[in-house]
């Protein structure tokens, strides 16, 4: 299991980005806008959000910090745009931690196949945390 941190901006993730590379002097991984996202899963880019950033990542001491502006009009709250996000190197375990963090909880995303990863899925647990689950 690996534990990482999400952070999500609302249009303005480059910018933060740039900014977040200098300070830690580090170079931008897999810089990625919404438009840029594949097709072949039946997801198409809202016109508002084909300029955002989808992914950007930043490797920050031993760690991956990504990051993402969330969709236009979805609902972001500044201050509360910070996910822990897990990666699970196995499915049963995956599936586990996944059902009982949504118990008392509520799933965003559905733990499913993506086109950046066999499995992921958003849950907000019964405490209010949101989490990203990946294999």
């Amino acid at each position: 299991m690996r534990l990482d941190m999400f952070i999500n901006f609302d249009g303005n993730c480059r910018e933060a980005v740039e900014f977040y590379a200098k300070v830690f002097k580090t170079e931008i991984i897999n810089f990625q806008t919404y438009s840029e996202a594949p097709s072949e899963h039946g997801y198409v880019t809202p016109e508002a959000d084909k300029n955002r950033v989808m992914y950007a990542g930043l490797a920050i001491g031993d760690r991956t910090v990504m990051f993402s502006d969330a969709p236009a009009g979805g609902g972001f709250v500044r201050g509360n745009n910070v996910c822990p996000t897990l990666a699970v190197g196995d499915k049963a375990e995956l599936t586990r931690i996944y059902n009982e963090l949504k118990d008392g909880g509520e799933a965003y995303m559905e733990l499913q196949p993506t086109f950046f990863s066999e499995l992921f899925a958003m849950v907000e647990d019964r405490f209010g945390v949101i989490w990203q689950l990946t294999f």
